[in-house]
Parts: structure tokens; sequence; C-alpha cells
């Protein structure tokens, strides 16, 4: 057949010599060999590029004929034919079975991959797949020989115990490259002993056991070896025992386990034995792997592990290497899994084995954006693909590219490149990348390497010392400089600092001139340091956190800034020191903004929970919402979200802790009482004000009004404990109000005011439907119209809250007096103003004010309740903006009005939010654009007949 443009004379004629032995070979050994064009095509193909494929195909000839080259085209993997390999007694011969197994099942894998029947992510699974059934015969096998002279293990209770196999590595990932040695750490349940005529102690009956399963797979014979086995990853390496029971294993890793066991454990899993037991261990030593918190820690493993390889590297002159050398296969692992140890131990989805899978969840879950996921994606699969093609050359166990022409052309041409040089410069681009982002990760600008500044040092070394002077502080830029210096002297001789180990003191000592020096180039100094000191202070037993800022400038840089621009933002990090993940990965675009999305989010929030109960289940629930109110803050801060999309978005945040809160506590209601009989809860939970109108603030309360179905009244629970129905519905009330606003590690959630109710804080907690219709029908007053204008339903029975939208619709649709209604709703506002409105001259206060919100919103409600009868759309929405619109289009206010009244609350809003995210008052000194907001609203209001002044 004619050679391919690109091949040299050298390949040709080696290509031709190896097919004519083989078919020399076949002839020899009466094998029928088809020598038509398309079988012929590919097995030059892969002679071309494999020593070890016609090795194989020479040792076993059967494997050219039709039977053999279906074998080799099969889809299938290893484990679909291991059953036909029957192990014999005899130990020689069953190394020589398994040994000719592997070989054949080998040269399937390079035939499909070469021929490109397959995938990379085939290929590797193929291989991985291979070893586990070899590992899994062999291990039988052993067990029939050790049973036979010592009988089988057992502990104190007689249970049967089976060694547990766990393959570390690229076979626990199921990603193994053709000639991997498979590294392989051997344990047992439970101590014990055999029960066979010679008795042995469990301990020493595994030890054997994986002797003897070594044995049969890493014994060179000649038929060579069937796998490269690993044990150095165990407990205390060559020194250690060869197989452990699962106690001792959990004593080592918590007592000796160090960071890189941490990193080797990531991809781990049972791969032969008992697979059920071996699961057990694996959750045994969760927490060993996957810290509680957020482990910043791993930096400090992975920078350790990183000098031995490079040392390694220089040493062995392997700076081309495809594993280790710069740029290499592993560091795309070392990034990835970097990221699944500091977030695994709180986001299970990144407890994934595969590389892979792994940079896919990490990508999913937004902490490796796309553009890098995607690079990275690609340089791991080009890498693996050459590491892969490399050791099918000769089935040697390297990563190192040959130095020779023809084995480079040989592996080019088998990748379809026409020659070596195209495939080199493609190379090391993917190389510079992987090598770039590594640093990146590895050590960022002005992170752990970074230099400590000499001045800012000697201020951090005085206040160790007790000598710092507050003129040395203000000297410096600290003005006043008295309290700071005050809050730098304290830090170290606190209680937490002085208890610090020496490697999280060499943190902070490193860290805290970095933040004095980032202080003081923000834009407040002196609160800046001060509010840093306290959160020193309030780390300084979470090394990890101490971490996270060492380790991560950018995180750093955003920290100081926010902690000179918002006091309330950091007050609440210095409160919850989770939240400096959010300051480090402030993405608003992963964030879930609707309702809809945010209640999923916390349903997979707390489905991550190992165990579903309540105290647990608050403190996440209480920890997603501090998360999510704190980045929406941070948009805010930065500019990315305006105030109108950012109290919206609050609003649907609240609405969807109150009905996770509703439904945990429903949950708890009925396993200890049972259910009131009826379709759905028949409980219902209104949302007024701030939360009902979509216009939430950072710091506002909500406003809840809690209803059941009053026909359930009477009924009994049917539980082991049953209660009156109106009972029950107290309880569940109760319940919610206490979860909402208990507070937890994680702090509370909301502060909730139920005065709303009907006869306010004299009444019940929860009403009945008909009591809050025949309420608002005969005994409401207009303002509590007003209120009800913006309430909706925003947790519970679905269907009672439909009731009680119609309800809502039915009152405030009824006709009313204009002039009525407008000469109350200005007696309320002007009652509001002179009780309420902090406004003086020099000040104005935005809610309060003349001109301000509330100006707006009763205006809108005025216009609403004297109009709703003949405009029932009105009453479709609750939010000032849409309200706004709605009257607009109802004719009750013109174009100029709308847009005046527009433009003044989307700006007053603007300010209000900026004043609670700092913590001040939202009282703001008047300008002239703030007077000419104002003074339109007031013209606008006048010209609609209220009289709020």
């Amino acid at each position: 057949m004619p050679a391919p443009a690109h091949e040299s004379s050298a390949l040709r004629a080696l290509v031709d010599d190896r097919y004519a032995q083989l078919a020399a070979r076949c002839r020899a050994a009466g094998v029928p060999l088809h020598d038509d064009a398309g079988v012929a095509e590919r097995i030059r193909r892969t002679l071309a590029a494999s020593d070890f494929a016609f090795e194989a195909w020479r040792a076993q000839p059967t494997l050219l004929s039709p039977a053999g080259l279906e074998r080799l085209r099969s889809n299938a993997d290893a484990a679909t034919r291991i059953d036909a390999l029957k192990l014999p007694g005899d130990e020689t011969l069953t190394l020589a079975a398994l040994r000719r197994f592997r070989h054949a099942e080998a040269l399937r894998l390079v035939f499909r991959d070469i021929n490109a029947l397959d995938e990379l992510p085939e290929t590797l699974s193929a291989t991985s797949v291979l070893y586990e059934v070899l590992l899994e015969v062999a291990l039988g096998w052993s067990e029939r020989a050790l049973a036979a002279r010592y009988g089988v293990a057992r502990d104190a209770a007689g249970e049967q115990q089976r060694l547990v196999v766990v393959g570390f590595g690229k076979l626990g990932g199921a990603e193994l490259n053709f000639s991997s040695d498979v590294d392989l750490l051997l344990a047992y349940p439970n101590g014990g002993e055999s029960d066979g005529a010679r008795v042995l102690d469990n301990g020493e009956y595994f030890v054997r056991l994986g002797r003897q399963l070594v044995r049969l797979l890493n014994e060179p014979t000649v038929d060579g070896i069937c796998a490269r086995v690993d044990l150095r990853l165990r407990p205390f390496g060559n020194a250690g025992r060869l197989a452990l029971s699962f106690a001792a294993m959990e004593q080592y890793y918590q007592r000796e386990g160090r960071d890189w066991e941490r990193y080797a454990w990531i991809k781990a899993r049972p791969v032969a034995g008992d697979r059920i037991a071996g699961k057990r261990l694996q959750e045994l030593l969760r927490p060993f792997i996957y810290r509680k918190y957020l482990d910043y820690t791993a930096f400090a493993g992975l920078r350790e592990m990183k000098a031995l390889i490079d040392a390694e590297v220089a040493r062995k002159d392997l700076s081309d290497n495809l594993k280790l050398g710069s740029g290499g296969i592993r560091e795309i692992e070392f990034i990835v899994q970097l990221t699944q140890l500091i977030r695994g131990g709180r986001e299970p989805s990144m407890r994934v084995r595969g590389l892979l899978p792994a940079l896919a969840a990490c990508e999913a879950r937004g902490h490796i954006p796309a553009a890098r996921a995607k690079a990275l994606r690609e340089a791991y699969v080009f890498l693996r693909r050459l590491e892969n093609r490399v050791q099918m050359l000769r089935d040697a166990q390297t990563h190192d590219i040959p130095d020779d022409a023809l084995s480079r052309e040989r592996i080019a041409t088998g990748l379809d490149w026409p020659a070596w040089e195209p495939l080199a410069e493609v190379l090391a681009k993917h190389r510079e990348i992987v090598a770039n982002e590594f640093a990146a990760v590895l050590m960022p600008q002005g992170g752990r390497g970074a230099s400590v500044p000499v001045a800012d040092a000697a201020l951090w070394q005085a206040a160790c010392a007790g000598t710092l002077e507050a003129g040395a502080l203000e000297a410096s830029g600290f003005v006043p400089g008295g309290e700071v210096a005050d809050a730098l002297a304290k830090l170290p001789q606190g209680g937490a600092v002085r208890a610090m180990s020496a490697r999280s003191r060499e943190r902070l000592d490193h860290l805290m001139p970095q933040l004095i020096a980032a202080a003081r180039g923000s834009a407040a100094p002196a609160p800046c340091l001060l509010r840093l000191c306290r959160l020193a202070q309030a780390v300084a037993r979470r090394s990890s956190y101490l971490a996270l800022l060492e380790e991560q400038p950018a995180a750093r840089k955003r920290l100081v800034t926010l902690f000179a621009d918002s006091a309330l933002l950091a007050e609440q990090v210095i409160a919850q020191p989770l939240l400096l993940d959010d300051v480090l990965d402030p993405r608003i675009d992963q964030l879930p903004l609707k309702r809809a999305d945010i209640a999923a989010e916390i349903a997979r929030v707390l489905a991550t929970l190992e165990e579903r109960e309540a105290e647990a289940e608050l403190e996440r629930i209480n920890e997603f919402q501090s998360s999510t109110a704190f980045r929406l803050g941070l948009a805010f801060n930065d500019g990315r979200a305006d105030a109108a999309a950012t109290a919206r978005r609050l609003a649907a945040l609240a609405e969807s802790v109150v009905g996770a809160v509703t439904a945990l506590a429903e949950r708890e209601l009925v396993a200890q009482h049972g259910r009131v009989p009826g379709e759905g809860s028949g409980f219902a939970v209104l949302g007024y004000g701030s939360l009902g109108g979509e216009e939430l603030g950072f710091a506002s309360d909500l406003d809840l009004v809690f209803v059941y179905d009053g026909r359930r009244a009477q009924a009994m629970s049917d539980g082991a404990r049953p209660i009156e129905g109106a009972r029950w519905y107290q309880r569940l009330a109760q319940r919610v109000m206490n979860w909402l606003t208990v507070p937890t590690r994680a702090g509370r959630l909301y502060e909730v005011d139920t005065r709303l109710r009907p006869d306010g804080s004299k009444g019940l907690l929860v009403g009945s439907l008909d009591a809050f219709i025949a309420y608002q029908q005969s005994r409401a007053w207009t303002w509590e119209h007003q209120a009800l204008l913006r309430a909706r339903p925003v947790a519970g029975d679905a269907a009672l809250g439909a009731a009680l939208a119609a309800v809502r619709r039915e009152i405030l649709g009824t006709p009313r007096e204009r002039a009525v209604v407008i000469d109350e709703v200005s007696q309320m506002r002007r009652r509001w103003r002179a009780e309420r409105d902090r406004s003086d001259q020099h000040q104005l206060d935005l809610k309060q004010g003349r001109g301000a919100l509330l100006d707006i919103e009763f205006a809108l409600q005025g216009l609403v309740l004297a109009h709703a009868a003949q405009h029932p759309a009105l009453l479709g929405v609750t939010a000032n903006a849409a309200l706004l619109a709605a009257c607009r289009d109802a004719g009750l206010l013109d174009t100029a009005q709308s847009a005046a009244l527009a433009r003044a609350h989307a700006a007053l809003l603007q300010r209000a939010l900026a004043c609670t995210l700092d913590a001040r008052p939202r009282v703001v000194p008047r300008d002239a654009a703030l007077e000419a907001l104002c003074g339109e609203v007031a013209v606008v209001t006048r010209a609609l007949g209220f009289a709020f002044d």
C-alpha cells in the first residue's frame, strides 16, 4: 500500500520489514492473516507508532487472526473478557496467563487509540479498567492460595475480613496512562486472626496477602511484567507496614498526615477487594482530606511539593519531561487539586476524582474562569495524548520525549502531524500557557513571596515589643494615631495570637506589615487599619484565613478597599470571616439572582450536608444568606449593580430564605406532631413593607404576617403526638419567627416585625384567612390598606397564598372617594414627617425628608387606592418602580411627572443604600442635586393634590 506523503524512507522501511515479519510469523503459526486494504492499513499504522505492538503480535500471532483482530477492534473494555481468564493453581502458569492477558488487552488499547477508534478519555478509562480487573483476579488467586494454608481472616466478632486495595493517582482517577505504574495502598477493616489450622494475626495475614498480590503483578518473567506496582504512598512509605487496619490508618492521618498525602487522597478510590469497606475508609478519612472551612493552607503544601519536584527535575535534568517539567501535566493537576482542597470541604461537587471532571466542576462553580479552564483542558488533552504515545512506543514508563529523529517522527505521524517540528511548536505553546497559569496560582504577584515593607515591618515589630507610639503612626499617615497604636499593640498580646503555632505566627508577622502598608494607601487609613486589626484578632485561631490573606494579594487589596469604604460590610467580615472568600472572588455573574434560582441554590447547599439536622441546615442557610447578601453589597459598592437591582435582589434573597426556613420548620413540626389534614400545609407568609415591595435594604428587617386556613383550626394533626390545628399553626409561626431571628455561629438571618398583622402587637401571631378578611374589610385604617398595597405571599402553601392575593385585590379594588383618600394619606404623611423626619437646614433625611422616598411612596399609594377600582392593573405590582410605570400607563401621571419621580426615586435609593453600607444614618448633607430632585417631587405631589407639607 502507498505510504503517507510525509513518511520518511527510514520509517517506511521499518514498517515494511515488520509487517513482513508478522506475515511470516502468522504463516509459521498457521494463523490466517487477511491482508485486505483496511486491515493492512491499520496494522501498518499501528506498527509505525508502536514497537510494543510489534512484539505483542509476534509473541501472540493469533491476535492477527480474524477473531484476534475482532478483539482488537472491539469497543468493550477488558472487564467483559476477564471471566474467560481461568487462572491455574500453579503460580508460574498464573504469572504467564496474567501477562498474556495484559499484553493482549494493552495491544487492543494501542490499536484502537492509534487508529482513532477511541478518544483520549475512553483510552485512559479502558486502561484503568484493565488494571482494575487484573488486580481483582490476582487478588482472588492470592486469597485462595493463602486461605488454603491459613484459613480466612476474621475480626473479633467472627466476621470475615477482606483486603481493601485503594488506587491512587491516575488509577484512582480512572485516567491511567498506558505504561504507568499503579499506586496502591492496602488496608483491612479490623484486627483479628485467621481461622485455619495455622493461625495468623490479621496484620501478618494481610501483609502476606499483599506481598503475594504484588508478586503476581510485578514479578519479571520471560513474558515481562503485568503491572508496575508502587506502594510508597502508604503510611510511613517504604518504612511502613505493607497493610494497615482502618483504625491504624485513621490514627496515622490524624497525627502524622502531611499535606502531600491530602493531595494524593483526592483521587483515591477502592479498586479491588472489599470495595464497600473501602468506601467506609474513604468516609473515615474525609475530614483529613477536605477541611470543614475553606482551606487556603493548601497553598503551603502545594508549594512544598513543587519545590521537591523542581529539585528532582534539576537533579535529573527533566526540564522537558511531559509530566514533571515546567508547564507539564503535574502543574495542571496541581491547579485543579488546589481548588478542590480549598473548597471540597464545603462543596461536595468539588470532590471529583478525574482531572477533566474535576476541572469541569471547578468551571461550573465559577472557581476557574471559562477561558482558563478551556486553555488548561486543551493543554491537558494534548499532553496526555502525547504522553500516551511516548509510552505506547516501547511500553516504557517514561514521560520523556525520545531524542532520536525516527522515534519523534513515529510519534508525530501517529498523531497525524506532518513532522515533529510543528508538533513541538504547539507543545511549547501549551507548556508556556500552563506554566504561566501555575505561576499565577502558586506565587501571585504580591503574595507569599512578596517582600515585607521595611518601615511597616518596623511599626509591627514595635507594636509586638510594646514600644509603638502614636506619633510614629501619625508620621506614617495614620491620623489620629492614638487609637490605631493601641489596637496594634493589643493585637500580639491577645490570647488567640499568643496561642498561635509557629507557622501561623510567621504568617501573621509576614502579613501585618503588608496590611499596614495597604491601609495607608486607602481612602480612610486609620479606620481601615483599626478594622483590619479586629479582623486579624478574629481569625488568629484559623490559619486558613491568614493563609488566604497572605497568599492572595487580590483578596488583600479588595479587603483593604472594602474596609476603608464600607463599615457595614467590614463588620460583617469581622463577625463572619467565612465571607473572606467572597472578598477574594466576588462573582456576581455566578450568583442566583431570581427567586426560583435562589431557592434552587439553597436546596443544593442543604443537600451537601451529611446529615439533614435542623440546626446544621439553619446554619448553612445563614451562611448562604450572608454570602449572597455580602456579594450583592460588593457589587453595589463597586458600581456593578444599581440600587434598584440590588434592592430587588435582596428582596428575592429574603423571600427564598423565608421559604426555606418555613419548609424546614414545617418538616420539623410534622416530625413531632404529624400533619394537619387537608391539601398543602394551609399556612402562608405575607411579606409587607420593603420585602413585599421588592425594595429591601442591606440592614432592613422583614415585615411578615402569618395566615392559616381557618377550616383546619379544630382538626387534629395525625402524628404520634397530635395537637389541634390552631395550636399547630401557632407553633409553626413561632418556629419560623424564632429561626429567622435566632443567632447561630453564622450570624442571624433577619430581624422580623409582625406588627402589621390584624390588631397589631395585640393580635394573634397567626390568624385565620377569614379573620384576616374580616379585619381588612371592616376595621383596617387607610394606612393599613396602604401597607396592604405592598403585601404579597412570599412563602408557604401556594393555594392559600393565591387566596390571599385574591383577597388583597378585592379589598384594594373597592371603590373609594378620591378626595378622602388623598386627605387621609396626606394626614398620615404629615404625622410621620413630624414624628420621624431628621432633616434640618443642612441635612436631608433620605427617607422621611420633604420630597424624599416616603413622599414618592405615599403619593403612589394614594393614587392606587383612589383609582384601583377603575384600573385593576394597578394592583398587579408592589414595587415602587413598577407602580410608577403602572400609574403612568393608567394616565394618573403624565410623562414628565413619572420621569421626575422615577429619577428622584433611583437617586435617593442609591444614596440611601450607600449610607447603609457605610453604617451611617440615612441623613446626608444637602446639595444642589438633592435639592433639585426633592423639589421636583414636591411639585409633582402638590400637583396631584397631596398636602404633605
